[in-house]
C-alpha cells in the first residue's frame, strides 16, 4: 500500500496510487522534514545512524518534494486564514500541495482545520478502519 507523508509525519493514503499487492511506502516529504530527521543523529554524534537513515530514506521509499511557487502560496493562505506556526504551515502546504487525504499530527492544534487540499486533518490516534 503507498501512503504519503508531510515533513511533520501526517500520513496521507492516496487510493488513486494504493495497492493491496505494493509493499512499499511513497512518502513526499519536504527538505525541511528530511533535515529535521538527520539533527538527531548528528546531534548525539551517531554519524553512522545518519548514514544509515539516508540509505532508508531515499527514492522511491520517499519523496522530497521542492517548495514551489504554488506551496507558497498554499503557505501564505494557511498562515493567513489560521494561528499556525510557519513550520506547521509549511508541512500542511506541502501535504495540500501534494494531495493527501489524511493528515495525522500528534499537535492538536492542528486536528480538525479544513486545509483545502488534504481531505481530513487528525490525531495519531484517529481509529482509520
Amino acid at each position: 500500500m503507498n501512503h504519503r507523508f508531510s515533513d511533520c509525519g501526517g500520513l496521507g493514503k492516496r487510493s488513486s496510487r494504493a495497492s493491496a499487492e505494493e509493499k512499499r511506502s511513497s512518502e513526499p516529504n519536504g527538505n525541511d522534514g528530511f533535515g529535521e530527521v538527520l539533527t538527531g543523529p548528528y546531534k548525539r554524534g551517531a554519524s553512522d545512524l545518519a548514514l544509515r537513515v539516508r540509505e532508508v530514506v531515499r527514492p522511491p521509499a520517499v519523496e522530497l518534494l521542492p517548495f514551489t511557487i504554488e506551496t507558497a502560496e498554499r503557505y501564505a493562505r494557511i498562515r493567513g486564514d489560521n494561528r499556525v506556526s510557519p513550520p506547521d504551515a509549511i508541512h500542511l502546504a506541502s501535504a495540500a500541495h501534494a494531495g493527501v487525504d489524511i493528515f495525522l499530527t500528534n499537535d492538536h492544534r492542528l486536528q480538525g482545520l479544513v486545509i483545502p487540499g488534504i481531505d481530513f486533518i487528525a490525531g495519531m490516534d484517529v481509529n482509520l478502519l
